[in-house]
């Protein structure tokens, strides 16, 4: 199963949160969370083919674009699944997340979700409905592992085609 992740400057690594106008980039290699997902991933038969990023400024200024550059991203790439986040409490991180992950749904054949922690209420409210959004603890929460889990889960049932509805019932925003 090949997985491309979705952060924001903070989770890959390449800015702080002063940092918000990261240009789009990506890498052949796991970073950020994908890192600590490992682990998880090889239970499921998965890796990481990409991780691709922007900071929040850079999405914010233009979000249209911006999703439209990672949605032409994953149809090059072809991935089975895509992750967008954990986001935590990041709230435009959040944001970014669910937009990009339903714009991948509606435009190209990858499956994509979304997720964050319950702080995003907004975002979630908003998406929930047009999107899958795994639950999250917020930044340093207890209960990460638990999350990293249930995102590699649901993307295996995705690439699989398998029935995701009673998984999203336990582990996503309803």
């Amino acid at each position: 199963m090949k997985i491309i992740m979705i952060f924001d400057q903070i989770q890959s690594g390449l800015g702080t949160k002063d940092d918000t106008m990261v240009p789009l980039t990506g890498k052949k290699d796991p970073i950020g969370p994908a890192v600590m997902m490992e682990p998880f991933l090889k239970e499921v038969g998965g890796h990481v083919i990409a991780s691709l990023c922007c900071g929040n400024g850079t999405y914010l200024a233009d979000p249209d674009e911006v999703s439209r550059k990672f949605c032409a991203m994953v149809k090059k790439l072809n991935p089975d699944v895509v992750i967008c986040g954990p986001a935590f409490n990041y709230a435009d991180y959040a944001a970014m997340c669910a937009r990009v992950a339903a714009d991948i749904n509606s435009t190209t054949d990858v499956k994509a979700f979304a997720a964050m922690s319950e702080e995003n209420a907004d975002t979630i409210r908003e998406y929930k409905d047009k999107v899958a959004i795994v639950k999250t603890p917020k930044k340093g929460g207890l209960g990460l592992n638990d999350a990293l889990k249930n995102m590699c889960s649901l993307a295996k049932a995705l690439a699989d085609g398998s029935s995701t509805e009673e998984l999203e019932q336990k582990v996503c925003f309803r």
